[in-house]
């Protein structure tokens, strides 16, 4: 039987980070909230709540907002780019999809918040944690636990916004400058590195960060860098881990019997199985990127609002052979008449599971932060980066060839590049990679025009500060610097 993370006394830790943090401030204590805090951290078991309190933010729902992993994130990270539309009637997803935000938009300012939220959660427990009298290994464990989830917040906040306050400690100003990117990288890296000590997968309860997760984090942070010896290794230290397969089937890996399975590296749990921890409960996968016919021609079917579809040029990227196209996107269904009902647009139902959730809508499954897969093309890339075509086109054709495809043979870099953007584009639909890998690559412009006849402005290379947060802290820098 899977053994998920309990959840158990993660309301108390949110509440104590709710009074330590708040959305408008970095920190704002009071004298009872230290009195609080100082009175709830003394047990082992308040470490465990500690730590799970990071991990129940992450795909949550909260009166305030969303976790990272909710519904924001991944969406921003599709619409903005060549691989999803926008259907759904919010401005500020609008604007995403045309490449028309500004520093007023919603959707990046819960980004934000959602994500220095989760840091502020984070710092609590590693600055708690040490002094608390229990067993020191588990100690040490979920402190590295706690520092795996700060340095992907980290990851993904300088990607996204470039320079940004570097909050580690528990106590900071009201205001924070912001800390340049190598900065931010270095306590990204120092962060991953002490992860590395966590134990393997299979080690400690499913759904926790593991010694592989770190591994394959730190080796995307590489690659991000593009310091490809680096990358290659720590890929490399995944793969001879044996750790991970490979599901023979694509599908295989949004099947819920297979939730934390031999191909997820790192999941945000969502739904109960047994204890999973979830504030929200469910996934957001089907009611955004199921079609709202399905909701109007099945009886059994409920609440798919089909708010965000596929592009054309994503859908016509895959050649019919290809066994994810069809995995991947739903162009038609029979209705309760068994009547073809045909769809304008393609849709993506790659994370619904029909035969456990009938009803579509709210779901349990996990999002994936890092598969397997993305391990094998992450080698893949800095080995052919590296002037190592043979090994980089060793470790494509094992995704290639799961997908259904034929090896292919690059000998030219420029080739090459554009065959792993391509796969990862197809192997990570709707995962929340695209907009990073085409700003990574230098190919959003063009990858935007050609998809959405969108001439893309250099400034969306990066996100605005939220202008709500600039207002309050005044240490933020203008977005003109930008070009905003």
């Amino acid at each position: 039987m899977k053994k998920f993370i309990n959840r158990k006394n993660v309301v108390g830790v949110l509440l104590t980070a709710a009074l330590l943090g708040s959305c408008e401030k970095f920190l704002e204590e009071k004298p009872q909230d230290r009195i609080f805090s100082d009175n709830f951290y003394q047990t082992e078991e308040d470490a465990l709540s500690a730590t799970n309190a990071i991990y129940a933010g992450l795909g949550s729902y909260f009166d305030n907002g969303e976790g990272p992993y909710h519904s924001t994130t991944w969406i921003a990270a599709g619409l903005a780019s060549d691989e999803m539309v926008n259907k759904q009637t919010d401005n500020a997803m609008d604007q995403l999809d045309d490449f028309a935000w500004n520093a007023e938009n919603s959707t990046i300012l819960s980004i934000w918040r959602s994500h220095y939220k989760t840091i502020t959660v984070a710092n609590i427990a590693i600055n708690r944690i040490p002094g608390i009298d229990m067993d020191a290994t588990l100690r040490d464990r979920l402190v590295n636990e706690s520092k795996f989830l700060r340095a992907l917040m980290y990851f993904n906040l300088v990607r996204m916004f470039g320079p940004v306050p570097l909050i580690i400690a528990e106590e900071v100003p009201l205001t924070v400058p912001v800390s340049g990117v190598e900065d931010v990288y270095a306590q990204i890296i120092s962060d991953l590195q002490a992860a590395e000590n966590l134990p393997n997968d299979g080690e400690i309860e499913q759904g926790r960060a593991t010694k592989g997760a770190a591994k394959a984090l730190l080796a995307k942070v590489y690659l991000t860098r593009q310091e490809w010896d680096q990358a290659a290794a720590k890929a490399l230290e995944v793969i001879q881990s044996n750790t991970y397969e490979l599901w023979d089937n694509y599908g295989d890996n949004f099947k819920l019997a297979n939730r934390n399975g031999k191909e997820a590296v790192f999941s945000v749990s969502n739904g109960d199985a047994g204890g999973t921890i979830s504030f929200w409960e469910v996934g957001q996968f089907n009611v955004r990127l199921l079609p709202k016919e399905l909701n109007d021609r099945r009886e059994n079917v409920r609440n798919t609002q089909g708010w965000q579809a596929a592009t054309r040029n994503l859908y016509d990227s895959y050649s019919d052979d290809d066994e994810r196209k069809a995995i991947t996107f739903m162009t038609e269904f029979l209705d309760d008449n068994a009547d073809t009902v045909k769809l304008a647009d393609p849709y993506f139902q790659k994370y619904w599971d029909e035969a456990e959730e009938p009803d579509g809508g709210d779901s349990r499954q996990d999002f994936p932060v890092i598969r397997y897969s993305d391990v094998l093309l992450m080698y893949a890339e800095a080995e052919g980066e590296l002037g190592n075509m043979a090994v980089g086109n060793e470790y494509l054709a094992k995704v290639r060839t799961r997908g259904g495809l034929t090896h292919v043979d690059v000998n030219d870099i420029e080739g090459f590049r554009a065959q792993i953007l391509l796969e990862r584009r197809k192997e990570f639909a709707a995962e929340g990679h695209r907009w990073f890998d085409l700003v990574r690559t230098g190919q959003l412009e063009e990858r935007v025009q050609d998809a959405k006849g969108i001439a893309v402005n250099p400034r969306y290379l990066l996100f605005p500060y939220p202008q709500r947060e600039i207002d309050t802290n005044k240490e933020l820098p203008s977005n003109a610097e930008k070009g905003y």
